[in-house]
């Protein structure tokens, strides 16, 4: 029903602001309310020394040269099978580690797979492929 005003003309919308406005103050409650209670209980943490983590595994390097010679980081290996043995030395301490392959382009595809296929038995799965950025 529509109200009269002073001047005997009829209006029929309705202020909203003041509706808007309780609406925005109770959303604001409402988050405020929320985050404080999800924070948790508070605990005193230890604190971590600045000192690096001896744990940290370091990245391992299998270099395969244009002559199909083998290196693990800067140090010649003999033979595959060298290759695995070292590996697997290195996987008694660090279970998990990571490794890149270098593999010249003229070398065989052939010997590159070998690698891939030894890494697959010893069972380490982060595994990287190094290549060169194509420069145009």
């Amino acid at each position: 029903m529509a109200k009269a005003q002073e001047d005997g003309a009829l209006y029929d919308d309705i202020n909203i602001t003041p509706m808007l406005d309780l609406a925005y103050v109770l959303l604001v409650i409402f988050i405020i309310m929320t985050t404080a209670s999800v924070q948790g209980i508070k605990v005193n943490l230890p604190k971590a020394s600045n000192a690096p983590s001896l744990a940290k595994p370091t990245t391992k390097a299998i270099t395969i040269t244009q002559d199909g010679s083998l290196y693990l980081d800067a140090y010649p290996v003999a033979s595959l099978q060298e290759l695995e043995s070292r590996l697997l030395q290195i996987k008694a301490v660090t279970p998990e580690f990571p490794i890149v392959v270098k593999g010249d382009s003229s070398v065989q595809y052939q010997k590159v797979m070998e690698v891939l296929d030894m890494l697959g038995r010893v069972e380490l799965t982060q595994i990287g492929l190094v290549t060169q950025r194509l420069v145009r």
